[in-house]
């Protein structure tokens, strides 16, 4: 496994029960408002990079797996890259994922789970993380062309509010330019996002109200949704693997105990610049022994240190800041 990893543990199978308490994933909701159909049209029309807007449980990622769904029924190559790094619908969070759907039978949120590529970012949320995300998702756009995909859809996060989300948005479009900005607004809470499209791109802007009807989900459905994506994905069986200090970006500090590195998500880096998974750290208690715990077994030269910790049943154990970790600036 790419000359770093020593020691090879026990393959080991279905190691995780179903988390307690815990309802299934989001399911769409129903509710389609005015102006929907007539956005998928425009779309099929002139396909293109489509940036989908909003904030929080406004329906973006339901149109956005029905656009994909109803592209690839009318035979156009259609890619989703899901940048919506909490709430996650192709790949683990704390990543951004691409789905290359051309030639999936049924195009739904369980059928889309496993990405195609991936953007390693570290964290649930845009703060303080911005960089990662935003050159994931444009280089995952690229990967996307570079495939002949004709539609590409950029679902986002409901990050839309303050300088902090402007910049953000700003940001993705600047380096993923859209060919059409499909938004999904509340009153007004995405007029200065939407101005800074229209003065500083070439996209065409579609904008959609939404209704009052459309299902909002509590911090703890959130929550429990995140778990489980997190879940699945260590569920398809896990491989634990010895790892030397070396490898790590950034670079740890000399004499670094290693027991303080136990449940930090790291992205899995094959060296040519590409992300094959994720994976979490592992200490038994030994100052000078850490393993890493994945799915993902061949491909890997570099880990990227994350800022969370997680189990790996999905559980979270709260934020890592590194500066303070490392001692250093």
């Amino acid at each position: 496994m790419g000359g770093f990893l020593f020691c090879r543990g026990i393959k080991e199978k279905n190691l995780l029960d179903p988390l307690p308490g815990t309802g299934s994933s989001p399911q769409p909701n129903q509710h389609q408002w005015a102006g929907h159909e007539a956005a998928l049209e425009r779309v099929f029309a002139v396909p293109g990079v489509v940036f989908l807007v909003g904030g929080m449980d406004t329906g973006k990622t339901t149109f956005g797996i029905d656009l994909a769904a109803r592209a690839v029924a009318a035979g156009i190559p259609t890619a989703i890259v899901d940048a919506d790094i909490g709430q996650s619908t192709v790949g683990p969070p704390t990543t951004v994922g691409l789905k290359l759907c051309s030639g999936m039978g049924n195009v739904a949120r369980e059928s889309i789970r496993d990405a195609d590529g991936l953007g390693f970012v570290g964290a649930l949320t845009p703060a303080g993380h911005m960089l990662p995300l935003v050159t994931g998702t444009a280089k995952l756009v690229a990967r996307a062309m570079a495939a002949d995909c004709k539609l590409v859809i950029i679902d986002t996060t409901g990050s839309v509010s303050g300088v902090a989300g402007q910049l953000q948005k700003f940001s993705k479009m600047d380096l993923a330019p859209p060919d059409i900005v499909i938004a999904f607004s509340r009153g007004g809470e995405l007029e200065p996002i939407l101005g800074h499209t229209r003065r500083f791109t070439t996209a065409e802007v579609i904008e959609l109200e939404v209704p009052e009807a459309v299902d909002t989900r509590s911090v703890e459905e959130r929550t429990t949704y995140r778990e489980r994506q997190f879940a699945a994905y260590f569920q398809a069986g896990l491989s634990r693997w010895r790892i030397k200090p070396q490898v790590f970006m950034p670079s740890l500090p000399p004499e670094f105990d290693l027991a303080l590195l136990d449940g930090i998500v790291v992205g899995m880096e094959d060296g040519k610049g590409s992300c094959v998974g994720i994976g979490v750290l592992e200490n038994g208690g030994a100052r000078d022994t850490l393993k890493m715990v994945s799915p993902v077994t061949e491909g890997v030269k570099g880990l990227r240190l994350g800022s969370i910790r997680i189990s790996t049943n999905g559980r979270s154990r709260g934020p890592v800041n590194l500066r303070n970790l490392f001692q250093t600036e």
